[in-house]
């Protein structure tokens, strides 16, 4: 989702025009910035259900006293609403995965307790089951990003006001080939995000319908825009496919600090470079225009993992951050992995994710699919081997242990244990759970 970065959605101010050449040794030299792996960070986005009546919407005026009230609370984290309502808390890159998990499970904590005295709940969920999109958030970049998205469909709004998620950030890798490069560890987030959007699949329904998809959130990203959404070419080295991407990539929207953003259409940041818009391109238009581009994998300086379903449970969060953490960054278990995962390659075929056949199964079927299903059993095993090098607590490695039992093991995923929508909706209350203890 769109981050309320600085420098970003502030005022046009009247610089040099950014040339094309420019644009491009720019976005070489800020989208893999290489080094040993050693930070971690987690984006962890929340549907706002009441504890009581999750079925029913909350109202507007309510969501906006709980927002109120959630900004009054000291977090580590920085805190963030979306369009439809939902909660972001976007960690600090923390020096190791405990660490991260740490900071986040106190925020968490603070977080529940404020919403619970106003008796809602973050759910974890990748789509809401229940309430159609409605856009609470009024910005010109949300009114932009509504037409522009609608142009596709309907996924755009979807997505936009119900879907939630855990992005996991991890360093791009080092300058060197080998299982920390961060060639390597750019393909692999290609092949092996499959697996996880199959193993964290958690929205099987919308709109109190089952939809056909284990996670009908990946779907609609799928679906979102004819290129927005998509991964770079995999024909070009990393630094060049990406650069090449976002400046053919169609902009969403221009800025304009008096009145409503222009939205154009089949207009490449690019052309508009070139010449092709309203005014000249100016630095803060291309950090922007990155914010706009959602494909699984984002490198902004690190790699942002953006494919998995949100989680449900107090601890549910964590299993995702940890044992993506740990194929990426244990170097044992990048080895294994990547031999694991290469071969989906074929089955991915030459199409970019998450548009191709793997991604496809892997939102339909989730761990149905036993080509997928195989992938994570290995995948699984070893970050569980790799969880313990990598300094994580007895809890942490029980929780991943305990879904990869329940789930992985048998060729299943979060979305096969949820109820139909109408019966879930009077039996649905407050998930307790004790957080990781440190």
């Amino acid at each position: 989702m769109l981050p309320d970065t600085p420098g970003v959605h502030g005022s046009t101010v009247d610089v040099e025009p950014l040339g094309e050449d420019e644009a491009e040794d720019l976005l070489r030299g800020i989208c893999f910035k290489t080094g040993p792996p050693r930070t971690v960070g987690v984006e962890l986005e929340w549907l706002i259900h009441d504890r009581e009546d999750p079925g029913t919407a909350v109202s507007p005026e309510r969501l906006r006293a709980c927002a109120d009230a959630v900004r009054a609370v000291p977090l580590d984290a920085s805190l963030t609403f979306e369009p439809g309502g939902q909660l972001e808390l976007s960690s600090r890159p923390a020096d190791s995965l405990m660490a991260c998990i740490d900071a986040t499970a106190a925020d968490l904590a603070a977080v529940r307790d404020t919403l619970g005295s106003a008796g809602l709940v973050p759910a974890g969920l990748g789509v809401d089951p229940w309430h159609s999109p409605r856009r609470l958030l009024k910005e010109p970049r949300y009114a932009a990003m509504e037409a522009a998205l609608d142009r596709s469909g309907t996924a755009g709004r979807a997505m936009m006001c119900t879907s939630a998620s855990v992005q996991v950030c991890l360093d791009a890798g080092e300058e060197e080939p080998g299982p920390l490069g961060y060639g390597r560890r750019w393909q692999l987030g290609h092949l092996l995000g499959a697996v996880l959007v199959a193993a964290f699949a958690n929205s099987p329904f919308r709109q109190g319908r089952r939809t056909g998809w284990r996670s009908t959130r990946q779907a609609l990203w799928a679906a979102l825009d004819p290129a927005r959404s998509l991964a770079p070419t995999s024909l070009l080295a990393p630094r060049d496919a990406w650069a090449a991407h976002v400046l053919d990539t169609p902009v969403m929207c221009i800025r304009n600090d008096d009145g409503p953003w222009a939205v154009p259409e089949g207009l490449s940041l690019r052309d508009w470079i070139r010449g092709g818009g309203p005014r000249p391109v100016v630095r803060a238009d291309l950090d922007y225009h990155i914010t706009t581009l959602f494909p699984p994998v984002r490198p902004r300086g690190h790699l942002e993992l953006r494919m998995i379903d949100a989680q449900s449970g107090t601890d549910g969060w964590l299993v995702p951050l940890a044992a993506t953490t740990a194929m990426f960054d244990d170097p044992e278990a990048a080895e294994t992995v990547y031999r694991t995962v290469k071969p989906l390659a074929e089955t991915a075929g030459p199409a970019a994710a998450p548009r191709n056949p793997l991604w496809t199964a892997a939102a339909r079927d989730g761990l149905g699919n036993p080509e997928l299903a195989s992938a994570a059993a290995a995948c699984f095993a070893a970050a569980l081997e790799a969880l313990p090098r990598l300094g994580a607590s007895d809890h942490v490695q029980n929780t991943v242990a305990a879904f990869t039992d329940r789930y992985v093991a048998r060729g299943r995923c979060p979305a096969d244990d949820l109820p139909d929508p109408a019966p879930w909706q009077q039996a649905a209350g407050p998930q307790h759970g004790r957080s990781p203890r440190r």
